[in-house]
């Protein structure tokens, strides 16, 4: 099966000490995928077509930009431009279809770009792989009992990825190992979210001058803790686990 292929990094990822083992398989997927956008791929003509193509979102192409290979990207950026011209050039001629006084027709130019703002090589780059990740943690919980254990020793997940993967065991798991999982993920998100909100209120209480000479136990780090289990994109910006 395809999934073997992918337990090594899923592993690691449930190996290391975090708020979300998925969040750390994505976020590394994000840097190979601009390592290989920013490499030596760029100058090839499957890639660049590609790119052409699709482009790159806002927060990609700042971290591309951020990598400091300006000939790279200077180049993707200029045939991706010139691919721009030329489709807005074909577009332009072409008339509204299906207008009528009780409907409207999408304009092809407008959804032209509201579909290629919607587009990014290294998203698309990312969540083809990322899929495979997932599919991989649903293959080895049905097969490993050595990674059920590790995943019930886990810190729990973001909300974004409890709910991913709940929703992912309905068509991925079956009778009793579907019941098992979903009774472990439910434990596992409420009493890590329990865990890092009391550290947070634990935070906000050492403003509090009677807390004055209190210990911090664990909420020095409780903000970002506390971010990354309601929205991992903040984590991965800070670039804290």
């Amino acid at each position: 099966m395809d999934e073997q292929l992918y337990t090594i990094p899923v592993n690691d990822a449930f190996d290391s000490d975090c708020e979300c083992p998925l969040c750390v398989m994505r976020r590394s997927l994000e840097i190979d995928a601009i390592d290989f956008t920013m490499g030596p791929s760029y100058m090839d003509d499957d890639v660049r077509m590609e790119t052409n193509r699709t482009g790159f979102c806002a927060d990609h192409m700042k971290k591309l930009y951020l990598k400091g290979n300006r000939l790279g990207l200077g180049l993707m950026m200029h045939t991706h431009m010139q691919q721009v011209i030329k489709d807005t050039i074909s577009l332009q001629g072409k008339p509204v279809g299906g207008r009528s006084f009780f409907s409207k027709g999408r304009d092809p130019l407008v959804g032209y770009f509201e579909d290629l703002e919607k587009s990014c090589f290294i998203c698309d780059r990312i969540n083809r792989m990322f899929s495979r990740y997932v599919e991989t943690i649903f293959y080895l919980y049905r097969k490993d009992q050595t990674f059920r254990t590790k995943f019930a020793a886990s810190k729990g997940f973001c909300n974004n990825h409890y709910a991913l993967l709940r929703g992912g065991s309905e068509k991925a798991l079956s009778g009793k190992d579907r019941d098992e999982f979903v009774k472990v993920l439910d434990k596992l998100f409420l009493d890590n979210m329990k865990r890092v909100c009391d550290d947070v209120e634990w935070f906000t209480d050492k403003f509090d001058y009677r807390n004055a000479d209190a210990p911090w136990k664990n909420s020095k780090d409780a903000l970002i803790r506390g971010a990354l289990k309601l929205n991992s994109e903040f984590i991965e910006e800070t670039g804290s686990k």
